[in-house]
């Protein structure tokens, strides 16, 4: 059965890439076919965002089952929007879900989501459901 992907868009390649290591290493244990794929920075590199790597990412992350993009600030939004509208096919673009949830927290808890199986929309509920993860730091 194909899994749900996670896609983390960032304004920066090493926050993507680092958050993407971390997913799958909480993630892979339990399918360690997960596809979980960075799209971070510009497209010369550079801190920003890239709508091609956007749609690039979405394209490598989709094993059937849907894609998550867990995003850091309003341009990968917009960014990842503009992928969706103008970039993809549109078969792949209805199968996707953009989470407004944390991106670290967002991303992990998708990952790990998608890991047993679960549908684009409990993996996409999840990464939102992260913003309300309480941390115990007033404990």
């Amino acid at each position: 059965m194909p899994l749900v992907g996670v896609v983390v868009a960032s304004h920066s390649v090493r926050v993507a890439e680092g958050i993407v290591e971390l997913a799958l290493q909480m993630a892979r244990e339990q399918a360690p076919d997960i596809r979980v794929i960075a799209a971070g920075g510009a497209a010369d590199g550079s801190l920003g965002e890239d709508p091609g790597r956007i749609a690039e990412a979405i394209q490598a992350a989709d094993a059937g089952a849907g894609v998550v993009v867990v995003v850091d600030f309003n341009g990968a939004v917009h960014a990842t929007r503009f992928a969706l509208e103008s970039l993809l096919d549109p078969a792949l673009a209805e199968r996707v879900r953009v989470s407004g949830g944390p991106l670290v927290e967002g991303a992990v808890f998708a990952a790990v989501q998608a890991s047993v199986g679960d549908d684009l929309e409990t993996v996409h509920a999840t990464a939102e459901a992260a913003a309300a993860y309480d941390k115990h730091v007033a404990d």
